[in-house]
């Protein structure tokens, strides 16, 4: 896991090069050239016919491997142009080495004006993963020379710009065609505003060894699905008793559909029964659009209670509303002492109250993780970890910060990124859908963090399987043929 799915910030990553050198005797110098070098092998592979490059590199390692890759294609026949964004004199160590070699093999270095000249790739090894501050001066004006020119662009680790712990834009970032990531795996790179930057992201180890991954515990992972084989094998003899009674709490007046789409969800993936607790307005209507499913109607908290004594797990908040009703609704539904999963409008309501964090799952999406934590939307895209742990400590230990680059809290736990997704997924009812597959999981028997991260495995999986190649006007119930594919692809 740590080679393959650790996510590591940059101060590990730096720790992780240390090891490498110090620990098992692989020269910085040498990690450099094997960093250049797998930088010319992607640039030849996505790129072969470009004979003009513009490498541009900054004072500092990440710069070294600039000029690395710089002789690499002098030496191959290509016309490369090199500026150097920063000060030559504060140039150190391995990333002196790499100067002086591109020096001693006759390559230039340009200064830049203010436009840069006519290439047919950009190399961006300006900054790495240094950046503490937001851009300013020369290198926020190269950042939007470089956005503005019209050639594409190859990051080198980390789109220059971009906060590789939290995937945040420090002001100006570049808008990358691909990265390639060295040794440890940056975690911003895969959430947040760092999706629409990095463009296609590679990754290469660089030949460090196991050993060196095992000293430093990832600060995060991807998920791959792993948590679905905890799913038991069903027994032939098997009958939906044994797979949980499943309760969903929503539907005010005029918005049915946000239960009926978590209820069919929770039935695709596996949930013994379900029973959808909902305004008697159309209690007797949603069974004809799904026969399989139970309806309660409730005109008051008193209804709910006997319907909450006989459930294995509550999903709370699809189209709930926040009015006199759905709040009476939601008070009551927080006494129930099982697995309970809060979304949509019950995370809207938690938002109004000051209780304490109980036996609790909870799937915001940006805005409500906002209104949750009394911040910005913005605030929270920009530290997608960072929400996520403090709605864990606020409000309830499981957390699914649901978006591009959905992130899984978990106390005591290693959070959890989901690689899968699309844009077609930002569409009405994803959520709801969403809510019903983890509830499908608890109700089978995975604890809330497992089910959690399985469930946004899954939900990701569908919804690429469903959009392919035309994610616009994706559906979430779409996705309900490819849930029930997946689970039973990956579980037993």
């Amino acid at each position: 896991m740590e080679r393959h799915g650790g996510l590591y910030t940059a101060a590990q990553s730096r720790e992780l090069d240390r090891l490498a050198i110090e620990r098992e005797g692989i020269p910085g110098w040498t990690l450099m050239q094997r960093a250049g070098n797998a930088v010319w092998r992607l640039l030849n592979a996505r790129w072969p016919q470009a004979e003009r490059l513009l490498v541009i590199c900054g004072p500092g390692n990440n710069g070294g491997d600039g000029y690395v890759v710089a002789r690499l294609a002098r030496e191959a026949g290509r016309e490369v142009l090199l500026l150097q964004a920063g000060d030559p004199a504060r140039i150190r160590g391995d990333a002196a080495t790499a100067r002086q070699a591109w020096l001693d093999a006759g390559g230039r270095e340009l200064a830049f004006d203010g436009d840069l000249p006519a290439a047919d790739l950009i190399v961006d090894a300006m900054l790495g993963t240094g950046l503490e501050r937001p851009l300013e001066g020369r290198f926020r004006d190269l950042v939007r020379a470089i956005n503005a020119h019209p050639a594409p662009v190859l990051a080198v680790d980390t789109p220059s710009g971009i906060n590789a712990d939290s995937g945040a834009v420090m002001g100006e970032a570049v808008e990358a065609d691909a990265t390639l990531s060295f040794i440890g795996r940056k975690r911003g790179l895969y959430t947040g505003p760092a999706l629409d930057r990095v463009g296609v992201l590679e990754f290469d180890d660089l030949a460090v060894p196991e050993t060196v991954y095992r000293c430093i515990a990832p600060a995060a992972r991807l998920l791959d699905g792993e948590e679905l084989l905890l799913l038991e094998r069903r027994p032939r003899n098997a009958h939906k008793g044994d797979f949980g009674h499943l309760l969903v709490v929503g539907g005010q007046p005029g918005m049915p559909g946000a239960a009926l789409m978590a209820a069919q969800a929770a039935l695709r993936c596996g949930a013994g029964r379900v029973t959808i607790a909902t305004h008697p307005r159309h209690a007797d209507l949603l069974p004809l659009s799904l026969p399989e499913v139970m309806t309660a109607a409730c005109n008051e908290a008193g209804d709910l209670l006997p319907l909450l004594a006989r459930a294995d797990v509550v999903l709370l908040g699809p189209g709930l509303g926040t009015g006199e009703w759905s709040r009476a609704l939601f008070d009551a539904a927080l006494q129930f002492p099982g697995p309970l999963l809060i979304d949509a409008d019950g995370l809207n309501l938690l938002a109004g109250t000051g209780r304490s964090p109980g036996n609790w799952l909870i799937t915001p999406h940006p805005g409500e993780a906002a209104r949750l934590l009394g911040t910005t939307t913005g605030e929270v895209q920009n530290d997608r970890f960072a929400a996520a742990e403090r709605l864990a400590r606020r409000h309830a230990p499981v957390v699914v910060l649901k978006g591009a680059g959905t992130v899984v809290w978990a106390a005591e736990e290693t959070p959890a990124l989901c690689p899968l997704g699309n844009p077609g997924m930002a569409s009405p009812g994803m959520g709801d859908v969403l809510g019903g597959v983890i509830a499908a999981l608890l109700c089978q028997g995975l604890a809330p963090p497992p089910a959690a991260r399985a469930g946004v495995w899954l939900h990701a999986l569908a919804g690429d399987a469903m959009a392919g190649e035309h994610p616009r006007g994706l559906l979430a119930t779409d996705l309900l043929p490819a849930l029930r594919v997946g689970v039973n692809e990956i579980g037993p």
